[in-house]
């Protein structure tokens, strides 16, 4: 007679195990992570918390050339990282391309920014009331210089007055302030 601790049924026992899709979901999604762990800088990789033989997996794989070695070294890297704790490296992962966007974004804002001060004289009174830091006389400058470029050569969008003033309003979006503020 069973115990009740005691399945009736070995095949109750399996249920409690992962599937073998499941099993095949979570190696991939490791795999996954692993090439995103590749794609760290180094400055982030060595910052964080993980073994020192998957530190070096890592760092054999961006020194390695060949297709066939990248491939065993990534096999060789997944399974180091079903021995590791994995938030850490998903936090990281996640950090730098959520930087990256957030680059991105203020690359963007710039451009619409610099279109909007040539194409637009209230356009400069709207930066300086989001921007107050700004100096002014200086955007004025360039915004007459990136003009005069523009009417010099409308289908030429890359005059030197054109790429300073988007230097310019680079620095104040990608230092957290945006256009929305």
């Amino acid at each position: 007679m069973p115990h009740d601790s005691e399945p009736l049924d070995p095949a109750d026992d399996r249920d409690q195990r992962p599937s073998k899709t499941q099993r095949k979901k979570a190696s991939h999604e490791l795999q996954e992570l692993g090439e995103a762990l590749c794609r760290l800088t180094d400055d982030r990789l060595e910052r964080l918390a993980i073994s020192d033989s998957l530190r070096d997996a890592v760092q054999q794989y961006k020194r390695t050339r060949s297709h066939e070695g990248l491939r065993r070294q990534m096999q060789y890297i997944g399974k180091l990282m079903r021995q590791s704790e994995v938030e850490p490296i998903r936090e990281a992962v996640a950090e730098q391309e959520l930087g990256r966007a957030r680059d991105s974004l203020a690359l963007h804002q710039a451009e619409q920014w610099r279109n909007e001060l040539i194409a637009d004289d209230d356009a400069v009174t709207r930066w300086t009331a989001q921007h107050p830091r700004t100096d002014v006389q200086q955007l004025r400058s360039l915004v007459r210089a990136a003009r005069k470029d523009a009417a010099a050569a409308p289908e030429q969008r890359s005059g030197r007055a054109y790429r300073e003033l988007f230097q310019f309003i680079k620095p104040f979006l990608a230092g957290g302030e945006t256009a929305d503020e």
